[in-house]
């Protein structure tokens, strides 16, 4: 009698381990559509970017040091590495972009151009989607990583390396800010 109760007891700690690692794996899987979901956002933006330089360029060229600081910071946005470096790269061009912006507003032909204002939306369309990736990939984050450290489920996610994700968050409040968009 004793000996079913004790094959009992083992495979309900078997079948609870079962499920622990499916959430885990599943959470883990969860973080990484959200973060593929932040990615093609983000490059959606950085494909859109040299067309809306092409048709600033001939109006504002007094302001070179502007559109220079975009392209600059649109190339290492291709290039970065990780949720953090990705972060307060795509926060600084977000910002160089609302500095852009502002610029445009003293160039009333460029603020008139049909191509010019299509761009605008276009960007302002894609930086929502990118809050709305952005929102998921930060949920999907805190289910893991609350996962991970919490008990029971602690002991399996330490056994088989599960570690916790970064959020995808910008460092400085002044980055924060959504580029200003204006539809004059």
């Amino acid at each position: 009698m004793i000996g079913y109760i004790l094959l009992g007891v083992v495979v309900v700690l078997l079948l609870g381990a079962v499920v622990i690692y499916n959430r885990l794996v599943t959470n883990k899987n969860m973080v990484a559509e959200g973060w593929s979901g932040i990615d093609v956002q983000l490059k959606r933006r950085a494909d859109l970017i040299p067309n809306l330089m092409e048709s600033v360029k001939g109006y504002m060229g007094y302001e070179r040091g502007v559109l220079d600081q975009v392209t600059e910071l649109r190339t290492k946005s291709l290039t970065a590495q990780g949720v953090g470096d990705k972060a307060k790269v795509e926060g600084a061009l977000g910002a160089a972009l609302g500095n852009l912006f502002a610029v445009a507003e003293n160039y009333p032909d460029l603020k008139a151009s049909q191509n010019f204002m299509g761009l605008q939306k276009s960007l302002a369309d894609i930086e929502d989607q990118i809050q709305l990736a952005r929102r998921y990939y930060n949920g999907a984050a805190r289910n893991l990583n609350i996962l991970i450290q919490s008990f029971p489920s602690n002991l399996l996610a330490s056994s088989f390396h599960f570690t916790p994700v970064e959020y995808f968050e910008i460092q400085d409040a002044g980055e924060r800010a959504v580029p200003k968009v204006f539809f004059s």
